[in-house]
């Protein structure tokens, strides 16, 4: 869904409480605002177990949404400013002119005016969350005057509306800022980086499992909650209220839900991707006396403007702005150009639907609750995964899904004068494709397509239209049915065991073609000569990597070595890497690409034989967003593999390699394993730890175990919290 969609806010000044005194602060509470916030503050509890997770108790839930934001701030203020800066289109005001276009993307879609008039049109219950969300935040900036946001020193309860999702990429996201730029400074546009390396596009998914009680050892049904997210982007969190409200999970910085998570009744888990839900159109422009026009059928329309102002922070520190007349069809914004026609895009943005649906299906006690929360409709980027205490496991692939013509191909720009390419609405979630206790009696998505999502028991492609599914299978949906057909018995943790199964599915295909190649090559060859030794090490592998593997080694350099000399062209035929890698490379490439690879680890490391632990790390230094990494720091060696390559307990390096050794950045983060009997019970770990402060003991206290794969109990009732406790208090305290 539309994750980060708003624009420019200007603050009203505090007025002075009393003259003569100094003019206050921006963003200062007045004695007033103090004391009502300082009565919220002693309805809350917030309780600090041994791993620094806040488990946050109020009287009701806008008590319980005051401390979580509280609580939040304490463990990461930095990250929550960040995301609404950004979801606010206001990161320019902070970063400089390089963010004016990622700005503009943001508010092309929304403005503060659209978020007011929500905020006043919201029930009642919201708006007192809203409202308590607001109130946390500015509480913990009053009671830590040392804290200097970089801009936004007050918070209003509308802007919780700019980001009412809380998917790692929402749907804006895919909006090409170059393009934007292209299309909006007229200047032309720079060819598309081509991928580089597979580490550039380590996948933004994630692993859900679900297991029916018949195949579990307890009778109870488990979830598998796995998402693959960018390191430090969802802490952990545990909220409760004498109202109901009872959810422990992933939180994303700034929000006031648990997106990720369960409560003592149901989990859900969030895996992304879907169906198609955002489409482009080509317009077909006219110009006339000046103004533009664009062919809808026999007519012509005229594009509704907006003029868009974008500050933004000079070199020279000082504050400039530029403003941009932005265009608009009934669908949507246009965003780009393409071969003389521009394009528009379609896609969900209803924010105050979306942040009612995100909350409410925390406080679902069952599948019917649950069911009626999807009805809503805004849960567009993403699919769920499903588990309850009355056996109940469930899948939906996707939420909000448009009604299309499906004469129209809409995996590319369909012709916008076409009034039949429009969308008709939403499909009901009934007709969607889902599941509900499937015979297998499992369940998984990996990003992948739904139609192995319980084995035999899965969804049939022909009883659906195209565009409800548009992911292909891929290596870690080939791994996961893997673990879990056949099996029985699950536990909490032989449930972690399968989701951390160390098998390299995508090697399947692509060794043997490797091993053939050498075995068919002429003796003179010398890539041949040059790789005995290696092709024996990599015949004998079993595809599993291992801190100790060397095979492992090997064989990542020799599969990121044709992503970067290939990923291109693959992209050029649209056809999927693996597939490409293993359907249009000739012999000698294949082995020239093992050559260039064991030239490359030992020019690295001092030799090809360097075993996957010493390579692959996990290193935390700092509370910066982006992280720095150094050799020369202590690391900790990590066997886990990027998603790519079918590893389910996914790790990857996104960012440019500067260093030798590789720094995990995104996969593996909040993980939780949950069974739901008479009592929850749940396992979780947490990559490097819950606070952002290094000067912290939760900074980096999870992080050896995160490396072994060990989790920690979760400590979800009172009573166990209490026996584990690290510090009880109440905000401002």
């Amino acid at each position: 869904m539309l994750k980060l969609n708003a624009a420019l806010v200007a603050f009203c000044a505090i007025p002075a409480i009393a003259a003569p005194a100094a003019p206050q602060a921006p963003g200062a509470l007045s004695p007033a605002e103090t004391l009502r916030l300082q009565a919220i503050a002693k309805r809350v509890t917030i309780l600090r177990d041994k791993w620094g997770i806040p488990h946050v108790y109020g009287k009701s839930d806008a008590d319980a949404v005051f401390g979580m934001m509280y609580a939040q701030s304490e463990d990461d203020f930095k990250r929550i400013e960040l995301n609404f800066i950004n979801a606010m289109g206001r990161l320019a005001e902070v970063e400089g002119e390089k963010a004016l276009y990622q700005d503009l993307r943001m508010k092309l879609f929304i403005t503060p005016g659209q978020l007011k008039a929500q905020y006043k049109v919201s029930p009642e219950w919201l708006k007192k969350l809203m409202v308590a969300w607001a109130d946390g935040l500015n509480f913990y900036l009053h009671t830590h005057p040392k804290v200097q946001p970089r801009l936004l020193a007050r918070f209003e309860p509308w802007m919780a509306l700019s980001f009412s999702e809380g998917s790692i990429g929402g749907d804006i996201e895919t909006v090409n800022i170059e393009q934007l730029k292209a299309f909006y400074s007229k200047h032309p546009a720079p060819a598309l980086a081509a991928g580089g390396s597979d580490r550039d596009n380590e996948p933004r998914g994630s692993n859900g499992f679900a297991i029916a009680p018949a195949l579990s050892k307890s009778g109870h049904a488990l979830l598998m909650i796995n998402p693959h997210t960018s390191f430090y982007f969802r802490p952990e969190i545990h909220v409760n209220s004498q109202e109901g409200l009872n959810a422990y999970g992933a939180v994303t910085w700034g929000q006031f839900f648990v997106y990720q998570g369960f409560n003592d009744r149901i989990g859900w888990m969030h895996t992304s991707g879907g169906g198609d839900v955002i489409d482009e159109y080509l317009e077909t422009v006219v110009e006339k006396s000046g103004k533009f026009f664009y062919q809808y059928g026999k007519e012509l329309r005229p594009f509704r403007t907006e003029q868009l102002h974008l500050p933004y922070k000079a070199a020279d520190g000082s504050m400039a702005e530029k403003t941009v007349t932005a265009y608009f069809t009934h669908r949507g914004p246009v965003v780009r150009e393409q071969n003389g026609k521009w394009v528009s895009v379609a896609m969900m943005n209803e924010p105050l639907k979306a942040l009612t649906q995100s909350y409410i299906r925390t406080k679902a006690r069952n599948y019917p609750a649950f069911y009626k929360s999807m009805e809503l409709r805004t849960n567009s980027s993403n699919n769920t995964v499903y588990a309850d205490a009355d056996g109940n496991i469930a899948y939906f692939h996707g939420n909000f899904m448009p009604v299309r013509d499906q004469r129209f191909d809409y995996t590319k720009p369909v012709n916008g004068a076409e009034p039949a390419t429009d969308w008709k609405g939403l499909h009901q979630v009934r007709e969607t494709i889902q599941l509900f206790n499937p015979k297998s009696g499992w369940i998984q998505n990996t990003n992948n397509w739904p139609f192995s999502a319980a084995g035999t028991s899965s969804p049939r492609p022909e009883n659906y239209p195209a565009y409800m599914s548009v992911n292909p299978e891929n290596a870690r949906g080939i791994h996961a049915v893997r673990v879990l057909q056949g099996k029985t018995d699950f536990t909490i943790d032989s449930l972690i065991a399968a989701a951390y199964d160390s098998q390299l599915t995508a090697f399947e295909p692509l060794l043997p073609l490797l091993v053939r190649a050498y075995d068919e090559a002429p003796a003179s060859d010398l890539s041949k000569a040059a790789v005995i030794e290696q092709i024996t090490l990599l015949r004998d592998w079993d595809m599993r990597y291992s801190l100790t593997s060397v095979p492992t080694s090997v064989a990542i350099y020799w599969l990121q070595d044709q992503v970067k000399q290939y990923g291109q062209a693959a992209k050029d035929k649209g056809i999927p890497m693996l597939d490409y890698l293993a359907t249009q490379l000739t012999s000698k490439q294949r082995l020239d690409a093992l050559v260039r690879a064991s030239n490359k680890l030992a020019a690295d490391f001092g030799s090809w034989k360097t075993p996957w632990g010493e390579i692959n790390r996990f290193q935390r230094l700092s509370g910066d967003i982006v992280q720095p990494f150094d050799d020369n720091k202590p690391s900790i060696p990590v066997p886990y593999a990027s998603g790519n390559y079918g590893a389910l307990a996914a790790y990857g390096m996104t960012s440019q390699q500067r260093t030798k050794r590789m720094y995990g950045e995104r996969g593996n983060s909040f993980v939780a394993a949950v069974e739901f009997g008479p009592r929850v019970k749940a396992k979780s770990i947490l990559a490097g730890g819950q606070s952002g402060d290094p000067a912290s003991p939760h900074f980096i206290d999870q992080a050896e175990m995160y490396a072994r794969g060990e989790f920690k109990d979760v400590l979800f009732y009172k009573e166990d919290i209490e026996k584990n406790l690290e510090r009880k208090y109440r905000p401002g305290e």
